[in-house]
């Protein structure tokens, strides 16, 4: 049993294996270019990269354009309009592989790009940005005024009568990220599908019979029935919570009111249930990748668009109901760095509101703390049948040179242990990679410390010329060999499947005879005499752990306080080490289930009058974001 060295990237033309190679660059990239681009369903590198980028400070986003082409660089015109605010050192950007030349030492990015995370690198994504698109309107977009509420998430049915005022659209703008679609790509974005009040009215009223709107025949004209055609929308059931036309008193028989109660079905009189909405509907390939991968160039993009269609004075509430398992969890990523500063430009006329994950009780944290020649065994759980890759994240904090990290696939002998800095593959006879341990110095995605990255190939493939990993457990052994004492967090990156869609996904775990699942009083929260590093505690939205973000954990109107899924306030194993700065407990918290059994909350359906229940911090997101938005 060996490593491979990591090869030359075909994109970025990179040779990963040189010594410090792979320093300050996304882990994510390195494999990604390692298995050429197969995670994505590539069989070839892309024309072009989608990535999210951040500045160095002073550094302008429009002297980043100055010092660049636009053959090899394409930043959305959002960017360096009116709409952003003055300061913002966060962009997206699609590049070509002369990018990684410039920002080398000497080229004219060097001292203006301080790092960057890939996004989606598949689909319209990685297309010619200079391509001619569908034009918009000739016209400036006229400006909303007052409070709006944003919606970042997946589909969201706008003909529902819930998102109607005297029977036109409060949804004034429509940013659907797909290619597919209906409508003009927004003139400052660049992509996807742009639909207006106007358009979305225009429609209602050549599909309305006898009085009543044939709401199929409206997302069908859009060419929205994919996501739509169904009983059951999480964008649809979480809009409605947040600004749908129902009170947020509780009424729940011997419940009084409270000021985080979940909606009812009484009328609301508040200004979220009369404000306009501005709703971006994430790309489907970012919806069904349920690992986030692609998502962070996205939801930049969407926050920008909401931003761009709003007044400056303005008092915009955006929800976010969507999120990541995987991440320095300390508020340190470039999206998270990136929506705390958009919230501190916007100087009190912005606020971003996430739920904190429904994955408590999920096994996808571990937690040691190693002095010198200490070890601690991590098994993770690959799944059989697993269509998608798989990923792990070792964070090891600033400093801590001596973490060595030895990988032991299922069935097989042990790989050789990696000191900090290295890195390689291990692959299958024809060559292509089954796992990676991608170890650099530093890493893009974090600034404290550095992570290590264990990328897995999926377990099953329907093309034979795939090579599949093994399913079973992994060994993955973490020896401190230095003085001192570290502290390592291990997160396993979310893998599993959205509502109504069959991917393949399926959520790896850890596993060990100490973590307790039976299911008992008391075995749902962590305790500190139980030796096993697997942590309740810590499994968290890792997109969530911003500054000045909300995030939102979820609890019952009766019975026990917390969700068993939701992280919880204050923490039970608060007492445990921990590195720097993580955060492990919700800012705050609403209702997301009524009692132990019934789970959930009820909210509307895809089509109007329908009364769908869904059950997660997702429905405790949106009440605080309806909360903030009526008190702004």
């Amino acid at each position: 049993m060996y490593w491979t060295p990591l090869p030359k990237g075909s994109f970025t033309g990179i040779d990963w294996a040189k010594p410090g190679a792979t320093s300050g660059f996304d882990p994510y990239l390195i494999w990604a270019e390692a298995d050429n681009f197969a995670g994505y369903g590539l069989s070839k590198p892309p024309k072009w990269l989608p990535l999210l980028i951040e500045l160095k400070p002073g550094v302008s986003v429009a002297q980043l354009k100055a010092a660049s082409s636009p053959k090899w660089l394409h930043v959305p015109p959002v960017y360096t309009s009116p709409a952003a605010p003055t300061g913002l050192r966060y962009c997206t950007a699609r590049v070509r592989p002369a990018f990684f030349r410039h920002i080398r030492v000497g080229g004219s990015l060097h001292a203006l790009v301080q790092r960057f995370e890939l996004g989606l690198p598949a689909g319209h994504h990685a297309d010619d940005p200079n391509a001619p698109v569908v034009p918009g309107p000739s016209a400036p977009h006229p400006l909303l005024q007052g409070k709006v509420v944003g919606l970042i998430d997946g589909g969201l049915a706008f003909a529902n009568t819930n998102f109607l005022r005297n029977g036109k659209a409060r949804t004034r703008y429509f940013w659907r990220q797909d290619k597919q679609g209906a409508g003009p790509a927004p003139a400052d974005l660049g992509y996807g599908h742009e639909l207006t009040a106007s358009n979305i009215n225009q429609a209602m009223r050549q599909n309305t019979y006898g009085g009543l709107v044939d709401e199929t025949a409206v997302y069908d004209h859009f060419k929205m029935g994919m996501e739509l055609n169904k009983q059951v929308s999480h964008g649809t059931h979480v809009l409605d919570i947040a600004c749908g036309p129902r009170t947020v008193l509780a009424q729940i028989a011997g419940v009084p009111p409270s000021p985080n109660a979940p909606p009812s079905w009484k009328l609301a009189d508040d200004d979220a249930s009369r404000c306009d909405i501005v709703a971006v509907q994430l790309d489907w390939d970012t919806v069904v990748d349920t690992s986030g991968g692609s998502m962070n160039v996205h939801i930049m993009d969407g926050l920008m668009y909401i931003l761009a269609r709003c007044a400056p004075a303005t008092k915009v509430a955006v929800n976010l109901s969507w999120g990541t398992l995987a991440g320095p969890h300390d508020g340190s990523s470039v999206l998270e760095a990136a929506m705390d500063q958009l919230i501190a430009l916007k100087t009190g006329r912005l606020q971003i509101i996430l739920p904190v994950s429904n994955n408590y009780q999920s096994r996808t944290h571990a937690n040691a703390t190693l002095s010198k020649g200490e070890q601690v065994t991590l098994h993770w759980r690959g799944q059989p049948g697993d269509l998608t890759q798989n990923f792990l994240e070792l964070w090891i904090p600033f400093g801590a040179h001596g973490i060595e990290v030895q990988l032991t696939p299922p069935g097989q002998p042990s790989l050789p242990p990696f000191a900090w800095g290295k890195s390689g593959t291990w692959n299958a006879s024809n060559s292509k990679p089954l796992c990676a341990l991608i170890y650099p110095k530093s890493v893009a995605i974090g600034v404290n410390g550095t992570c290590a990255l264990i990328a897995v190939s999926s377990t099953f493939s329907f093309d034979k010329s795939t090579s599949t990993a093994p399913s079973g457990v992994w060994e993955v052994k973490i020896t401190n060999t230095r003085a001192g004492s570290v502290t390592v967090d291990a997160y396993v990156e979310r893998d599993d499947q959205i509502i109504g869609v069959q991917t393949g996904a399926r959520q790896s775990h850890f596993e060990d005879k100490w973590y307790d699942t039976s299911g008992n009083p008391g075995s749902f929260v962590d305790h500190p005499d139980n030796p096993s590093p697997i942590r309740r505690s810590g499994n968290f939205n890792s997109i969530a752990t911003g500054a000045k973000t909300v995030s939102v954990g979820g609890v019952r109107v009766a019975g026990p306080m917390w969700a068993t899924y939701s992280p919880r306030k204050p923490d039970p194993d608060a007492g445990r080490p921990e590195r720097p700065d993580v955060v492990k407990v919700p800012a705050t918290h609403a209702y997301s289930d009524e009692n132990p059994v019934l789970l959930g909350l009820k909210a509307a359906g895809t089509r109007s009058g329908g009364v769908v229940r869904l059950v997660g911090t997702s429905d405790a997101a949106p009440q605080v974001t309806r909360r903030i938005l009526n008190a702004s």
